[in-house]
């Protein structure tokens, strides 16, 4: 897990246009409606421009004649105008808000699906909060964007062009006088992004940093409470806050500063304009009704040229959410199906490690291989215990044959193929896992139980057949006593559930998975002496037909295997039947001892409580 301050490495840094551009494969089926879109945003705008000039000519005719005929019909061509106007804004959202919504789901549900494909390496390294407000804070700002911030982007700055070639119509000075005014804003939009660019990206990096903590406080409100840190993780997310707070400041100051220019300049552009024009009158260049109308016509300009500051910090927010999600989408991908997948005829479920190597890949170029040639073979049908000491690598080696993780050298083979060779969704559905750290999902017990089995049709009496055999094996009968049976929803990752209760359910999925080659990560460690023996004699007749590697960090534990292999600093030293290496290994019997030791220190605590 990553710091605040130690992030993942990002792709190197694009410009905007060709880092929003990024975004095309998912806006290209719904750009024919977005196109729409800004299409009717231009004609309201042009409609808009279009009202200075029909002034002018009521000014210039029935104003100054006081024919009222005429008048009411100036009056009628501007509220026809005004109301096209207002249909075309209606249109603009009628066409863009729906294909906005298709490109965020598209969007979202491309990013999840990424996240499940990435390898449990890439999760290793990613905080949950940075992803979260990936997948939710930034894929909402990119339809914002798309509906809102880009279709009035660009229509305004084509209404600023059009507009402003319209003010010379009347007399060059008064164009160029409004125009050189304002030249100056587009060096502030300049300096404005390189500001407001780099603190975009770290005020929506501070805010996965805060959904982190919040999330690990949540996790870990018992840990919390049980040792009354409440107060210390308060202090540290108000620090966070604090933080995101200032960003937010900065960013702000960074827009009223645009701002402040984006309202001074054309307020002294009208300024000077107005002088200009009265010059120009006094001199017979220009009629009051052309300056009304070039007035006008600069009013109608004023709304787009200050939206530019907002419009613009909302580009440099979407740009910098678009590089944010795209960090995620360009992560390679190395755990993958492979080119020329090979097909098992029939598993029997022969497991074998071949020179095995692994070393995780932050591990320092000094550090020898966490797995330092693995020689091992689990035959059809055969429990084999892994037993060592902590840091000896099991939990490592039981990861490698379902490729959670990938071997750095050697291989893994199931019934003499790579695991590499395999498709991944069939040798996930051949190699079944259960760990010690239980996790379940916020569904029904049955949806739990019966996750991987995809092939039985829900509700069938199958379906409840093999829940029920499984529920039986684990020992999880106190299913029965929830609320609502087996249709009851746990809670979040099965909080509501005692630590027993969640390792029996977890340990239920993995039997009722019915893999050809089982792994068990001391799947019985938070069980009580008594339930774990009934669990191990149950666990007897379903490992009888399937080949397990169980990690045993209990003496019983060893009980259920036909085999013992012992995991050395890395290495397997000793293969053989439980009394064998009692006589044959030392390491062994001190491996074997300190689980003794160990539960008896958690027999007496059971004895306490």
């Amino acid at each position: 897990m990553t710091s605040s301050t130690e992030r993942p490495a990002t792709s190197p840094r694009l410009s905007t246009p060709r880092a929003l551009a990024r975004l095309y494969p998912f806006a290209k089926p719904v750009l024919p409606r977005l196109v729409l879109g800004a299409v009717s945003a231009l004609i309201a705008s042009l409609l808009a421009l279009s009202i200075p000039l029909v002034l002018e000519v009521v000014v210039e005719g029935p104003i100054s004649s006081g024919d009222l005929t005429q008048l009411t019909w100036g009056a009628v061509a501007v509220l026809v105008l005004g109301l096209l106007e207002a249909l075309m804004v209606w249109a603009r959202r009628f066409f863009v808000m729906a294909p906005a919504t298709k490109v965020e789901y598209d969007l979202r549900t491309g990013f999840y699906e990424r996240l499940q494909r990435l390898p449990v390496s890439f999760h290793d390294k990613w905080q949950s909060g940075q992803l979260l407000s990936r997948m939710m804070q930034d894929i909402s700002m990119m339809r914002r964007w798309m509906a809102f911030g880009l279709v009035l982007l660009v229509v305004n700055v084509l209404t600023i062009l059009v507009g402003a070639a319209l003010l010379f119509r009347w007399h060059w000075l008064l164009g160029t006088t409004f125009l050189i005014v304002c030249a100056p804003l587009w060096y502030a939009g300049y300096r404005f992004e390189k500001t407001y660019g780099t603190l975009a990206r770290q005020s929506q990096d501070q805010a996965g940093d805060l959904a982190t903590s919040v999330e690990e406080s949540v996790h870990g409100i018992r840990v919390l409470k049980a040792f009354g840190r409440g107060k210390h993780a308060l202090q540290k997310f108000t620090r966070q806050a604090e933080t995101l707070r200032e960003t937010e400041l900065s960013k702000a100051r960074a827009i009223g500063w645009i701002w402040f220019w984006l309202v001074l300049l054309p307020d002294i552009a009208f300024a000077l304009c107005l002088g200009v024009g009265i010059l120009l009158i006094q001199t017979d260049q220009l009629q009051i009704a052309e300056l009304v109308a070039f007035f006008a016509m600069a009013t109608v300009l004023r709304w787009p040229m200050e939206s530019i500051g907002f419009l613009f910090s909302f580009l440099l927010d979407a740009r910098t959410a678009t590089d944010r999600i795209f960090e995620v989408f360009d992560e390679e991908n190395t755990i993958v199906d492979p080119e020329q997948p090979v097909a098992l005829a029939r598993t029997r479920g022969a497991l074998r490690f071949e020179g095995v190597h692994f070393r995780y890949q932050d591990a320092a170029e000094t550090e020898r291989d966490l797995l330092d040639g693995i020689d091992l073979e689990l035959l059809p049908g055969e429990t084999m215990a892994l037993v060592g000491l902590t840091g000896s690598g099991k939990t490592t080696l039981t990861t490698l044959p379902a490729r959670l993780y990938d071997v750095t050298a050697g291989r893994v083979t199931l019934d003499g193929v790579d695991v590499r060779d395999l498709p991944l969704h069939e040798l996930r559905t051949q190699v079944g896992m259960a760990f010690e750290d239980a996790t379940l999902f916020s569904q029904t017990v049955r949806d739990n139980v019966l996750l991987g089995r995809e092939d039985l049709a829900a509700g069938s009496d199958e379906a409840e057949a093999v829940m029920r055999e499984a529920l039986g094996v684990a020992q999880a009968a106190f299913v029965d006593d929830l609320p609502d049976g087996a249709d009851t929803v746990i809670g979040e990752e099965g909080l509501s559930l005692s630590g027993g209760q969640r390792q029996r359910l977890a340990l239920a999925r993995a039997v009722a998975a019915r893999p050809a080659v089982l792994v068990l990560d001391d799947p019985l460690s938070a069980l009580d002496v008594d339930t774990e023996a009934l669990v191990e004699d149950a666990l007897r007749e379903v490992l009888h037909e399937t080949t397990a590697l169980v990690v045993a960090h209990r003496p019983s534990t060893v009980t259920l295997a036909d085999r013992v292999a012992l995991l050395e600093d890395g290495r397997i030293t000793a293969v053989g039947t439980h009394s064998e290496l009692l006589r044959t290994s030392e390491h062994y019997r001190h491996v074997i001892s300190s689980l003794e030791d160990e539960q008896s220190r958690i027999r007496e605590r059971e004895v306490n409580l």
